[in-house]
């Protein structure tokens, strides 16, 4: 199963009995709306709602941060996917937040997963058929977990890799270039901009044509390679809260790449401690 799927793809298989299809959407604390509502307005038919807040580490004041394997394996059981599922996610905002979600499938041992190119929006301009309301109960599935830990980037990594001056690791920042750099504010009250020392700026959004696709495979490895990426040293991808980084991971498989690892609490949890050196443009 390839990790990006077209819109015609999608059509020709919805309804299968082995498929899922799932929206996985975020809005930052600055943007109006919610996915609940948005996925009540509009949802791909049979589609079921992927909550990145509910489906979440519950013992931490971290947004979203990844679960235990057995409350993974227990939400997204509910949600009705097995370990014989094929799993595509979808963002009603085009291309965001949904690779989040195949990232935690890839995460818990599930290969068979994708993104759909595009997302609702696309779907939706191409006039294919939609639902609202709250989706129907799924039919509870079992879901056992195998946990690939090397695709999970912990704070004590970072730290090891800005402590060695970059040489473990190429970490690759998913945030605006404003943020990285200081000069804008983060959408998060009273947390700082900038960056760790060392990173370097790719913006999820770089690496997204206007109407919410993926960029072609060429430009992809061009922006990759600008960045320093080479093939050889590790990727750390990191964002926000851990969402948009996944595009870059995501992005970085299409460009040929390994898979780089996701530094789950990313620049919230960063530039929440202390201890933790930040730069600006300025610094």
């Amino acid at each position: 199963m390839d990790n990006l799927v077209s819109t015609e793809w999608l059509a020709a298989e919805l309804g299968k009995p082995d498929l899922v299809v799932l929206d996985c959407t975020t809005y930052l604390p600055t943007e109006k709306g919610n996915a609940p509502d948005g996925f009540r307005s509009a949802h791909l038919p049979g589609a079921r709602l992927f909550n990145i807040d509910r489906i979440a580490d519950p013992h931490t004041d971290l947004p979203h941060m990844v679960p235990t394997p057995a409350h993974f394996a227990k939400m997204i059981g509910a949600l009705g996917v097995s370990n014989d599922t094929r799993v595509v996610f979808y963002d009603q905002h085009g291309l965001r937040a949904s690779p989040r979600g195949w990232w935690m499938m890839r995460l818990f041992g599930h290969e068979r997963a994708a993104v759909l190119d595009g997302g609702l929006p696309k779907w939706q301009r191409e006039g294919r058929p939609v639902e609202t309301g709250d989706a129907p109960d799924a039919t509870p599935a079992t879901f056992i977990p195998d946990m690939v830990a090397k695709r999970l980037a912990g704070i004590g990594d970072i730290k090891r890799i800005v402590r060695q001056g970059g040489g473990e690791a190429l970490i690759l920042d998913a945030r605006s270039k404003a943020r990285f750099d200081g000069t804008a504010p983060e959408p998060r009250a009273g947390l700082p901009s900038g960056h760790m020392p060392g990173a370097a700026s790719l913006p999820a959004a770089d690496i997204v044509n206007p109407d919410g696709t993926m960029k072609d495979v060429a430009t992809l490895k061009a922006l990759f390679a600008a960045r320093g990426a080479d093939g050889e040293r590790p990727i750390v991808t990191s964002c926000g809260s851990g969402v948009t980084a996944t595009v870059l991971t995501l992005g970085a498989l299409r460009a040929g790449l390994p898979e780089p690892s996701v530094y789950d609490g990313s620049w919230t949890e960063w530039a929440g401690r202390p201890e933790t050196p930040k730069e600006t443009s300025a610094s």
